[in-house]
């Protein structure tokens, strides 16, 4: 991709004149019956000592935009692991004004998976990270998934560590992401939910939580454009990315075109995030891939689960200019 050779400039200013606000009315342009997999079934085996509510999919989600097309909002197994469903993926619209734009949601199952922070070659650029900066040949046996992470640090209002490393300061009052020695994802507040311990290899930090206590506060709806991230041609509606964790631990991450903030917070909220957090915005940034193994395990198929989004599946197979979570198979 054109940032990833030092064009990154260029990219940019492509991306601000080419921004249009979006257009009020129609339909999605691609079918929301499911990305690629079965309706996933809630019904356990007889006699399963797992409870349902671990392994199943979660409830099924009312679209935002009023009766809900087919598919929308109906679950769908994404990834598994050793046959279980570890990764469900929906479709749902945030907007009953700008009812053609879908947003994608996953929600992934933390006691199948392990979450892993990976660094960016220009964000957080070279380092002692002990990771690398995409997923090489020989380390793709048992990946599930890879996603976005947030704003460049500079900007993030937070700071960046892994593996004993930091770039600029983990900030109190940050919403963070904690990655954890045993694969475990923590999202909460730097400083009152979360803090340094012997057992945190990484830490990503990105503004001010936008849900809290399962509630949406009202900080997300103010100086829109300035507080949560310079958009495209100065626009409130762009592309964005967020992450929640439910009550039970499962991780949430949603994202979509044409979102401003609130929306991003309802939809995690309406998909069962309690503390949540937005990461990246503009379309450049945003990815969500899950990953099919096949009859080839270690060189796994990817495939995007937003069908309009900008990043081709195979973006972390190659060096990558930001930083991105992985997760694998436990």
């Amino acid at each position: 991709m054109g940032r990833d050779h030092y064009l990154g400039p260029l990219v940019t200013f492509g991306e601000w004149v080419s921004y249009s606000p979006p257009k009020a009315g129609g339909k999605p342009t691609f079918s929301l019956a499911g990305p690629g997999a079965p309706t996933a079934k809630p019904a356990r085996k007889p006699g399963s000592r797992r409870r349902a509510s671990s392994l199943g999919p979660p409830p099924a989600l009312k679209s935002f935009a009023g009766k809900s097309l087919p598919g929308e909002g109906r679950w769908r197994v994404l990834a598994t692991v050793r046959g279980e469903p570890a990764i469900y993926g929906t479709y749902l619209r945030a907007s009953r004004v700008y009812s053609s734009y879908v947003a994608g949601i996953a929600s992934m199952n933390q006691s199948l998976l392990k979450f892993q922070l990976r660094p960016g070659t220009e964000d957080p650029g070279p380092g002692r990270w002990k990771a690398p900066s995409y997923i090489p040949p020989g380390t793709r046996n048992g990946l599930e998934a890879t996603f976005n992470s947030g704003f460049k640090i500079d900007v993030s209002g937070g700071g960046f560590y892994l593996n004993g490393v930091s770039r600029g300061t983990l900030t109190k009052g940050a919403a963070s992401e904690v990655y954890y020695r045993n694969g475990h994802l923590a999202i909460g507040v730097w400083g009152q939910d979360l803090h340094m311990t012997p057992q945190v290899v990484g830490v990503r930090q990105n503004l001010r939580p936008i849900v809290q206590d399962g509630k949406v506060p009202g900080s997300v709806d103010n100086n829109v454009t300035a507080q949560w991230g310079a958009t495209l041609g100065g626009g409130y509606y762009v592309w964005r990315s967020g992450i929640g964790i439910t009550r039970d631990g499962h991780i949430v991450f949603v994202y979509g075109p044409a979102l401003n903030v609130r929306e991003l917070a309802e939809l995690l909220k309406r998909a069962g995030a309690v503390t949540a957090m937005e990461l990246d915005i503009n379309p450049e940034w945003m990815s969500f891939m899950s990953y099919r193994p096949g009859h080839h395990p270690g060189n796994p198929t990817p495939k995007n689960l937003l069908p309009d989004q900008s990043a081709a599946p195979s973006r972390y197979f190659s060096l990558n200019g930001r930083d991105f979570t992985a997760v694998y198979a436990r």
